[in-house]
């Protein structure tokens, strides 16, 4: 059997040289790098890092509190699961009505799809909506309704279609411009367009985004239930006015798994459709 050619020797001369930065990239990286070092120790007093030492201070308290949250209190575990899960129903209309608003907003804002003197002003309205933090919006709606998990998904719901309308809005302009030709040399209108060349591209993308965004508010509906929009989180402040520790560890127990559950079934959901 014939041995294998040896490798060619290389030429070092022959070896192209690494690029080099200029001056100005270099000045460039300095000035960007310096000015992150120079924010960064300004921030240290006013983020009061030095006061870090206070977390050992007072061991007798953090050893009371460890104790009791080490001994969870599961005896009122069935009252708690089910405020679990009005918050994860809370999440999932926040969410649903979410995708409803936003399917459209993100249509309006395609560069691709829409003219300018309509898009600019639809993306000004998107990031009005998920500029505002949901508990401010929480708190408005909590006026207008009352208390109660409906704040908790109008608030949900308005500030994740802001989220949700750019990040379809994004999928819809990097889609392939074929079907959409192919749709129009056929006759069809601009909604057949949608329906037939934009919609099977991006549905498998924007499930995807909604389910992402459908974990992040079943956390986030837990915070709003702090401020009374129902949930677990209502029962979490209350418990911790309280000082029922026990009773809180057994809350934020029930919140790992719920959300993990929700994650591992989201993340399978997920798999399937990309």
């Amino acid at each position: 059997m014939p041995r294998p050619a040896a490798p060619a020797a290389v030429d070092p001369a022959q070896v192209p040289e690494p690029p080099k930065k200029s001056m100005a990239a270099w000045s460039l990286d300095l000035l960007l790098w310096g000015g992150f070092a120079v924010i960064l120790i300004a921030a240290f007093n006013r983020v009061d890092l030095p006061n870090l030492v206070n977390l050992f201070s007072n061991p007798e308290k953090m050893q009371d509190y460890g104790r009791d949250f080490l001994r969870p209190d599961f005896t009122q575990w069935r009252s708690l699961v089910g405020q679990m899960w009005l918050t994860v129903q809370i999440a999932l209309w926040g969410t649903f009505l979410a995708v409803f608003l936003a399917v459209p907003l993100s249509l309006m804002a395609s560069r691709n799809l829409s003219p300018a003197w309509l898009v600019w002003p639809v993306r000004r309205v998107m990031d009005l909506m998920r500029s505002v933090p949901d508990l401010v919006v929480a708190t408005l709606f909590i006026v207008a309704v009352g208390l109660g998990p409906l704040a908790g998904v109008l608030a949900i719901g308005l500030n994740t279609a802001g989220v949700l309308a750019k990040l379809f809005s994004e999928a819809v302009e990097s889609i392939d411009k074929g079907p959409i030709e192919g749709v129009k040399a056929t006759g069809g209108g601009r909604l057949h367009e949608i329906t037939w060349g934009v919609i099977p591209q991006v549905a498998p993308l924007w499930t995807s985004f909604a389910l992402y965004r459908f974990e992040s508010n079943s956390r986030a509906a837990t915070v709003l239930g702090l401020i009374g929009a129902g949930g677990i989180g209502q029962a979490l402040f209350e418990n911790l006015q309280a000082f029922e520790y026990r009773t809180v560890s057994t809350i934020a127990i029930i919140i790992v798994v719920a959300v993990t559950l929700i994650d591992m079934l989201s993340q399978a959901m997920r798999k399937r459709l990309l």
